[in-house]
């Protein structure tokens, strides 16, 4: 019996998130869709929330006001690509490849390569709000904090916080790190 339950809870979930899904993809609002599927917008609401069970008369009218078959409102939707693709972009004498996806506000993580030529540091150190981390996977990186310098190695992060004024560059050769930005050291660093 418990099986059973959980099976039609599982399919509730699964026509609930599909319902969200399919509305927000076509731009629609809960009264576009309560209204062509013919029924009240706080059911649809109750619905979409979990609020409220789902009925097996709803699942035609509403696949039929998101302009999808029935069978498509069921499936289970496919997981998406899980691989992060994202060109690389170099500013600065550092390339950067986005090791995360794109997130509104987020942390993200980047694979930097810094250029043997990026050796000496701007004349004012820039500041911003946020921290940043790196981890020095290859090369040498000099990082300057304020007045103290430091030499970061291959397998040594790094932690700090950016309203520091701070620059990072190599020793002696190109290097390679992960780093991981707040939203402002991103525009900081990638866009500035």
């Amino acid at each position: 019996m418990q099986a059973k339950k959980d099976s039609e809870d599982d399919v509730d979930l699964r026509v609930r998130r599909r319902l969200r899904e399919l509305r927000a993809q076509r731009g629609l609002t809960l009264e576009d869709v309560a209204r062509r599927a013919r029924i009240d917008v706080s059911t649809l609401s109750r619905l979409e929330s979990g609020k409220r069970r789902l009925a097996l008369d709803h699942l035609p009218r509403l696949a039929e006001a998101l302009s999808v078959s029935t069978d498509e409102l069921l499936r289970v939707p496919e997981a998406p690509d899980p691989r992060i693709r994202g060109a690389s972009h170099t500013h600065n004498d550092i390339t950067y490849w986005p090791l995360t996806r794109q997130a509104p506000g987020g942390l993200h993580a980047f694979k930097i390569r810094i250029s043997a030529r990026r050796r000496k540091p701007p004349a004012e150190l820039p500041v911003h709000e946020g921290q940043d981390w790196m981890y020095v996977l290859s090369g040498q990186v000099r990082l300057i904090l304020g007045e103290r310098d430091f030499v970061v190695k291959p397998g040594e992060a790094v932690e700090f916080s950016t309203w520091t004024p701070h620059w990072f560059g190599v020793v002696d050769g190109p290097a390679e790190a992960i780093t991981i930005f707040g939203v402002h050291g991103e525009r900081m660093h990638l866009h500035d």
